[in-house]
């Protein structure tokens, strides 16, 4: 280790001090912005402190759910971790997870699907975990054939870097393809049953990514993942290594049987619902049995967990529930929709879709979520739009047949929720920008409330 990176990890810490422990800031990028400023290939020397190895968990949707599960089971195992649990998903967020002082058994880093082309070279992790592949902010993204082949790159790079990824999505096994004809070795989990649920009228890949023919589905779970095959070259869904049987999903609870080959299965059961919690949860799963995490701890790691970050966060305010989620592209939006519509509960909704760098300038994506199925529900007793971009998701809104008043504060949103008796619980779905105000706003009202 040179001077250069020893000045980079110095400064790194420095300013750690300042933001967390003068300023009672989150220090979650900045110090990582200064040391890779003084040291670019910092991460790569910090990555010695790993004594067992390290994870990198990556996707569309569901990356910081299941990092900190990943990261909490193998805590709750007596091993020690570093992990970027405030979602800092690029470089310097993994530079800043890394900077302490002290080694640590693993890493556990998530990482935006476009950084892995930076994290994966330097971190060379033992495990790269791919969740799924949706469209989103393709203003910053581009289409999905651009992020697979970074994550191809990527994989190039650290060739010593297991892919552990979803099975029954077709997209993540165009990129396992790929990666495995240049010598990495892959690992999948999936669904192993027909959940009988109806499929998405908007689903995201239909065609084969070796031939390019539609694909055929024998069932989908949800949006594109499913029992694909392609009628004419084979491409399908492979036999998985990690597998959900005996899947029961509700609105505030998932339970399955974790599969591990010819080993003893797992009993998994967590306390919030949602079909892609099963995947997310399952995949938790599979990299906590690599690394010799017990069933039993797996499983009170669940019934402990609260992520505390605005997904699925549940709140009472003046004995009135409100439910937080977090829903930033076409998928995960019809994703939420799904999981409000299983609460049989008379709701309010109030959707808020904002256009921050963060959150990706271009929202025509509305338009490929199904609010369609809102219309005539008599447990929808309210529709609102709130947001900078509210105006645009009223007019998406009125073509489905929804009228849907502007509300500007999750305050005000909530007092419409409240005076419409109709309703008994008011579920609000933001994209990123808006959520961590929304979840602050929230959490002052209980506490204001008692």
């Amino acid at each position: 280790m040179g001077i250069r990176s020893m000045a980079a990890m110095a400064a790194g810490r420095a300013v750690h001090a300042v933001l967390h422990g003068v300023l009672h800031r989150h220090a979650s990028q900045l110090p990582g912005r200064v040391a890779l400023a003084i040291d670019p290939q910092v991460v790569s020397h910090l990555r010695s402190k790993v004594r067992a190895g390290s994870v990198v968990v990556c996707g569309t949707n569901g990356k910081t759910t299941t990092t900190n599960l990943i990261a909490t089971a193998l805590e709750a195992a007596g091993m020690s971790v570093f992990c970027n649990r405030d979602g800092a998903n690029m470089l310097p967020g993994a530079a800043s997870a890394l900077l302490p002082r002290h080694s640590a058994d693993w890493a556990v880093i998530e990482a935006d699907e476009l950084s892995c082309i930076h994290i994966l070279p330097q971190l060379q992790p033992s495990y790269l975990v791919l969740l799924n592949l949706f469209r989103d902010q393709l203003d910053r993204s581009g289409e999905i054939d651009h992020v697979q082949d970074v994550i191809v790159q990527a994989l190039a790079a650290s060739p010593k870097t297991t892919l552990l990824t979803c099975g029954d999505d077709p997209l993540c096994m165009g990129v396992a393809e790929r990666a495995r004809a240049a010598g990495t070795r892959v690992l999948t989990f999936g669904v192993d049953e027909d959940l009988g649920l109806p499929p998405d009228r908007v689903p995201e890949a239909r065609f084969c990514q070796r031939c390019g023919a539609e694909l055929s589905y024998a069932y989908r779970t949800y949006a594109q993942l499913g029992a694909f095959s392609c009628p004419t070259c084979g491409f399908a869904r492979p036999e998985r290594d990690f597998r959900a049987t005996g899947v029961q999903v509700g609105h505030e609870s998932v339970a399955f049987m974790a599969g591990f080959g010819g080993e003893n299965a797992w009993a998994v059961r967590a306390p919030f619902g949602g079909v892609y919690l099963v995947y997310n949860l399952l995949a938790a799963a599979s990299v906590a049995r690599l690394a010799n995490v017990g069933a039993s701890t797996f499983q009170q790691v669940l019934n402990d967990y609260d992520p505390g970050n605005g997904r699925l966060q549940r709140f009472v305010i003046d004995d009135y529930p409100v439910v937080l989620n977090l829903a930033k592209n076409p998928t995960g939006l019809n994703q939420n929709i799904s999981l409000m519509l299983s609460d049989e509960r008379p709701k309010a909704v109030y959707v808020i879709i904002n256009d921050e760098p963060n959150d990706g300038r271009d929202i025509s994506w509305l338009w490929d979520v199904d609010f369609e199925r809102l219309v005539d529900r008599q447990d929808v007793c309210m529709v609102l739009a709130g947001g900078h971009r509210a105006n645009d998701l009223q007019v998406r809104l009125k073509y489905a047949g929804i009228a849907a008043p502007v509300v500007l504060q999750v305050d005000a949103a909530l007092e419409q929720a409240r005076a419409q008796r109709a309703a008994s619980v008011l579920y609000v779905l933001t994209n990123y920008s808006a959520l961590w105000p929304t979840k602050a706003e929230l959490e002052r009202r209980e506490r204001k409330d008692g």
